[in-house]
């Protein structure tokens, strides 16, 4: 029987194969490359080869070209040195010591820089020495995989838009295979971002990594200790924006780079779950993580976390408090990788309250104390994070009393109640001048008092009466105090 064609495909698992190397549908032939580089980018190409230098496109935008794929930047190499690229292009900035020169030109900044032979990678990151060429194939030897080792342009005594390919990278990405240039151990002892890189660009482009570059980043998995928190962040960032980024996770826990990067998510592996059967708790975050939205980042990041804390909490078949655990384990892991902090405090508020009640009997007052908690700049984020979640587990996302509970948050969001102090038809300066309070901590007590009161009952919202509340509410705790300090003290020990 021929399988489901409708069923989602297994968590992690490559594209299907289609026997033959996937066409280049629309790939431009060489002489067509022109047509689809920016003119501003052949201008720069240009005044650099009037200029009796060598000039080429390079690297990923050449790759997208060749892939169909839209350019989200285009860089160029040359063999001038950065100070004549200062000196021929107006407006030019080198800043660096790696050679290359920023110039901005119609609002969009193109970088280009200077061949260049490396050596001595003595961090696993960044070359100790860098020298720079004359020679394109020698800049071209030195890069990751063979997909960003191919460049268009000319050179002075040349054609005019030439392609050169030295490493078969165009034949790489007709059949979408990801390999390293020259030996791929090499590579990854030189940058060990590139193994982090590989597994992103798996599954950004839908490649798959040849087996010799797949083995390599496996033995060289440990050198991923090397890098920045920052870089791997930002390296997550991009693989969280994939169709499926449970390819390049996958790839990342296969080759070891994920117990490296994070042995918190590495340690979900072979933990039981009670949801899809023959699936453990990394197959069900992986599912999640694809299931989550491609436009929202930060749901999707939320879904990778979302389960941080089940392997440290897991008692038998249950993981009581996870969601907490899980909070304060993202948080860490968020702040290795050196996340914004607007973008890790709210994943990890969303982590934290990943597991809420579904309560479509609740009552109004519970509704809106429901939003209050969550705030409702974060409820969105928290029902899509739950869909995937649902979508994660092989549940019904819209089952019936889902849908009931979103409509009851609707029906307050748009019936715009007061919920945060902001709301109250009083502050603290009408209770100091009303009521003779002094500024401090009390006086913050009794305006939140106040707010759970106006939750609770909306149309006490108004200026008198919540001054007569506020006012009994001090008069009770006054009497309190007088009832505590006139109590007889405890007896002691006979």
């Amino acid at each position: 029987m021929a399988p489901d064609s409708a069923s989602p495909p297994a968590p992690g698992a490559p594209p299907p194969a289609t026997g033959a190397p996937a066409p280049l549908l629309g790939a431009p032939a060489p002489a067509d490359l022109a047509a689809l580089v920016p003119p501003v980018v052949c201008e720069l190409i240009a005044r650099l080869v009037e200029a009796g230098h060598t000039a080429f496109v390079v690297g990923g935008s050449l790759r997208d070209v060749l892939l169909g794929r839209e350019p989200h930047d285009w860089d160029m190499a040359s063999d001038a040195r950065p100070e004549q690229l200062v000196s021929l292009l107006p407006g030019a900035v080198y800043e660096n010591r790696f050679g290359t020169v920023a110039v901005r030109r119609e609002g969009q900044l193109f970088e280009i820089t200077t061949f260049r032979l490396e050596h001595e990678y003595a961090d696993h990151r960044r070359p100790h020495r860098v020298e720079f060429g004359d020679d394109l194939l020698a800049d071209l030897a030195r890069r990751d995989f063979t997909a960003n080792a191919i460049a268009w342009g000319c050179a002075p005594s040349g054609p005019a838009g030439v392609l050169i390919d030295p490493f078969g990278g165009r034949a790489d990405i007709a059949s979408r295979t990801l390999r390293a240039v020259g030996d791929p151990a090499l590579r990854f002892r030189e940058d060990a971002l590139r193994m982090v890189r590989a597994v992103r660009l798996a599954a950004t482009l839908e490649f798959e990594i040849e087996p010799a570059t797949l083995a390599a980043i496996r033995d060289n998995a440990t050198l991923a200790a090397h890098l920045s928190g920052e870089r791997i962040g930002a390296e997550l960032a991009r693989l969280l924006a994939a169709p499926r980024p449970s390819v390049g996770l996958e790839l990342a826990r296969q080759t070891g780079l994920l117990a490296v990067i994070s042995p918190e998510l590495a340690a979900q592996r072979g933990v039981p779950q009670q949801k899809i059967p023959g699936e453990d708790l990394w197959d069900h975050t992986l599912r999640a993580v694809d299931a989550a939205p491609a436009g929202r980042p930060v749901v999707r990041l939320a879904a990778l976390l979302h389960d941080m804390g089940k392997p440290a909490t897991r008692s038998g078949d249950r993981f009581p408090g996870h969601d907490a655990v899980g909070a304060e384990m993202a948080d860490a892991l968020l702040r290795r990788l050196r996340y914004p902090r607007a973008v890790a405090e709210t994943v990890v508020h969303l982590v934290r309250h990943h597991m809420f009640p579904v309560d479509p009997d609740l009552s109004d007052a519970g509704v809106r104390r429901f939003i209050r908690r969550i705030g409702p700049q974060h409820l969105d984020a928290l029902f899509d994070l739950r869909r995937a979640d649902d979508l994660g587990s092989g549940a019904d996302p819209d089952d019936a009393a889902t849908l009931a509970f979103r409509g009851l948050v609707e029906r307050e969001l748009h019936a715009a109640s007061p919920l945060d102090r902001g709301d109250l038809a009083i502050d603290g300066h009408d209770l100091m001048r009303e009521l003779g309070l002094s500024p401090g901590p009390a006086l913050g007590r009794l305006i939140d008092a106040l707010l759970d009161r106006v939750i609770a009952d909306p149309s006490l919202n108004e200026r008198g009466s919540l001054l007569l509340l506020a006012q009994g509410l001090l008069d009770d705790a006054n009497g309190l105090a007088r009832d505590r300090a006139a109590a007889p003290p405890a007896a002691g020990p006979a």
